[in-house]
């Protein structure tokens, strides 16, 4: 069906052929091409590995491992893990680099290799280039069999990852048990059923409902947690008489709530309200993509920083939060990065900064929502004609837009972003997907869908001329 690389990884549908998906083959070429590349002018090397609940991960995992051995790489097998979790790891044993088995919120059919520095952080753009170039030419050297690498299982790492939250000095552990919270997660069939129940019980929260909390990968709803997905956590926080409802996706790296009446605290907030937590007592810069919400520069500012926009994509968030040397950032879809812990998305460390948030308010959460300005973000897209945009000229049609709306303030730094007074629109194409993304905020909900459905017919009218 689909095989998409970018700086996102090498991401694709399992089975098929190969080239055109992610089958065997093509895993262990771009296996052997990043593991030969992170080798390079190294004695000896070491690489983490860990997958979500996946379907396929089992089988990817095994060729992943076998193929770095095969190397001549030393592996650590973390098994069961999640994207922040080995990203912590890497820089924990000391590794080169690490691995992560995930294809986030897409679909079951999905899985993908994301691949990471010695820093726990993404390759960057260079290194991602030279993978696909090395993969291409499949020019790999494996080692002579009294040089294989050596395979460590090691599942320590969530108890780590866990003790380095609860040593993170904005973390109160007593201010969180002294609330007694009773809470519902919708761990999606996938490894924030094992994490997120034992972060919780760790912060000292007796009351926890896990639903689809068997970990197969046979993921009871799409897997990505936006509002439309969440029906089941919501009526169950309601019926629970719980104070609050948490979802992550599967390689629990994002991260949203629902409040105490089955409603909606809004993933754009999840960032919200943490960086306004960290901003209250650490004063600072913060980042976040340019498709996320305005109101984290209201808060940002509100406490005495500087809000600075970046590109989309973990890579470019993290690249512009240290040049601005920000305190808090992430994206919009409820990815927090708190750069004093580990500069990568982590739903863990956020759910342990928004409790502690939400117990010194000292009120509900919906109470703590109300506080935050409504601005509603329309988030649609529209489906390329061929793989990776090939067939369509993406860049043609955002040309025709901006000549249309010329009048108005841009930036194409990252696709085409328009202001419309105290709105705006995003177009991009996609890290993840062979797609267009549509993203319009406004103040009125229906403005931003109004705001997004005439971009959407921009873009059909300009791609059929």
């Amino acid at each position: 069906m689909a095989l998409i690389k970018s700086i996102s990884g090498i991401r694709g549908t399992i089975g098929g052929t190969p080239g055109d998906n992610l089958t065997p083959l093509d895993i262990v070429k771009f296996t052997a091409a990043y593991g030969t590349i992170i080798a390079e002018g190294k004695t000896s090397t070491k690489i983490a590995v860990g997958r979500d609940g996946r379907i396929s991960g089992s089988m990817v995992q095994g060729l992943v491992v076998n193929t770095l051995t095969g190397l001549g790489i030393d592996v650590i097998d973390l098994g069961l893990s999640t994207t922040p979790t080995v990203e912590m790891a890497v820089k924990m044993a000391g590794a080169d680099g690490g691995i992560i088995l995930t294809a986030s919120h897409n679909p079951k059919e999905w899985n993908a290799l994301k691949l990471l520095n010695q820093e726990g952080e993404f390759i960057d753009a260079e290194t991602g280039a030279r993978v696909l170039e090395l993969a291409a030419a499949e020019k790999f050297n494996f080692a002579p069999v009294d040089k294989l690498g050596k395979l460590t299982v090691d599942e320590t790492y969530m108890q780590q990852h866990i003790d380095a939250i609860l040593q993170y000095p904005l973390v109160n552990t007593r201010l969180i048990k002294k609330q007694d919270f009773k809470i519902v997660v919708d761990a999606v069939n996938s490894t924030g059923a094992i994490f997120v129940p034992a972060l919780l019980h760790a912060l000292g929260i007796n009351e926890v409902i896990v639903l689809n909390e068997e970990v197969n990968g046979r993921f009871a709803h799409n897997p990505e947690p936006l509002p439309e997905h969440l029906s089941q956590l919501s009526a169950e926080v309601v019926k629970q008489q719980a104070h609050l409802g948490i979802a992550v996706d599967p390689d629990v790296d994002r991260l949203c709530f629902v409040c105490e009446d089955g409603t909606m605290f809004g993933e754009e907030y999840t960032l919200v309200a943490v960086a306004d937590y960290i901003l209250g007592k650490i004063k600072g810069n913060s980042v976040s993509n340019m498709s996320s919400t305005k109101a984290l520069k209201e808060i940002t500012q509100q406490h005495g920083g500087s809000y600075y926009p970046s590109a989309v994509g973990e890579v470019n968030v993290v690249k512009k939060m240290k040049e601005v040397n920000a305190v808090i950032g992430g994206e919009g879809n409820g990815g927090i990065i708190v750069p004093d812990f580990h500069y990568g998305r982590d739903a863990l460390i956020g759910i342990g900064l928004f409790l502690c948030h939400l117990a010194a308010f000292g009120k509900s959460i919906k109470s703590l929502r109300n506080t935050y300005p409504d601005y509603f973000i329309s988030k649609n897209k529209i489906e390329l004609p061929a793989t990776n945009g090939k067939g369509i000229n993406v860049q043609d049609i955002f040309e025709k837009i901006s000549k249309k709306y010329s009048k108005h303030p841009m930036n194409t730094e990252d696709g085409l972003k328009i202001e419309f007074d105290n709105d705006w629109v995003h177009l991009r194409t996609s890290n993840t997907e062979p797609i267009i993304r549509i993203y319009a905020e406004s103040d009125l909900e229906t403005k931003a869908g109004n705001m997004a459905m005439q971009l959407m017919r921009d873009i059909r009218e300009f791609s059929s001329q």
